[in-house]
């Protein structure tokens, strides 16, 4: 567990939201890692990295899960992705989904989630939508998510709704929270996933999965 302490004055109350054992979650990852391995990198305090990773200030490891298949391919892939005309579809370009995997993955225990679903979430913790909304400023949000982990030290990630496809669910875990839990929070369901979204059998499916939200992965452009 960090030794990362609150450094506010304000008092959190954060609200749980409980994920049972057993439920099926699913990621987007970099094929070289595991689909339950967590990301060791940190992010730098001020600049670079991921909307919740951890910093040297807080140096737990993250790992990013969505409650349907489509979701963490929407939070993966649209981000900054506008319709074009004339069919107003949503491109993806290749490269972003090149070496990377989908894979289904299932809860081994129960986990013990601080929500950011809803606006009294959010009050709860003392921020609005801006901490999930801002793209323009992810170490505030790292900070914060430091400082939740501070005063809820029993929780074992955060949760919250999807920017990409709205009523739905993103998560994310963080490492050193799952001590008790045998063998890791997770484990790898064979068959149900995309192991390579670059290939061509990979790309329809994906495409399949992304067609309701009009939205497809370009083809590669070889030179």
């Amino acid at each position: 567990m960090s030794d990362f302490f609150p450094m506010i004055e304000l008092e959190l109350r954060p609200n749980r939201h409980v994920i049972p054992a057993d439920t099926e979650l699913w990621r987007v990852h970099h094929s070289k890692y595991g689909a339950g391995q967590f990301n060791p990198k940190l992010a730098d305090i001020h600049f670079d990295g991921g909307r919740f990773e951890g910093t040297l200030l807080d140096p737990y490891h993250s790992l990013y899960l969505a409650n349907t298949s489509i979701t963490a391919l929407a939070e993966s892939v649209l981000r900054s992705r506008t319709f074009e005309p004339p069919a107003g579809m949503r491109r993806i370009p290749y490269r972003t989904v090149w070496q990377r995997s989908l894979s289904v993955l299932r809860t081994r225990c129960e986990l013990n989630l601080v929500s950011l679903i809803e606006g009294k979430d959010l009050a709860a913790v003392c921020q609005d939508s801006t901490l999930l909304e801002d793209e323009s400023n992810y170490a505030k949000a790292r900070r914060w998510a430091s400082e939740i982990r501070a005063q809820a030290p029993d929780a074992m990630g955060l949760i919250w709704e999807s920017r990409r496809n709205r009523s739905q669910l993103a998560l994310v875990l963080f490492h050193d929270r799952f001590e008790q839990c045998d063998g890791g929070p997770l484990e790898v369901l064979q068959g149900g996933g995309i192991p390579d979204l670059g290939s061509q059998e990979g790309m329809k499916k994906a495409n399949d999965i992304l067609e309701p939200l009009r939205a497809m992965i370009s083809e590669p452009v070889w030179q």
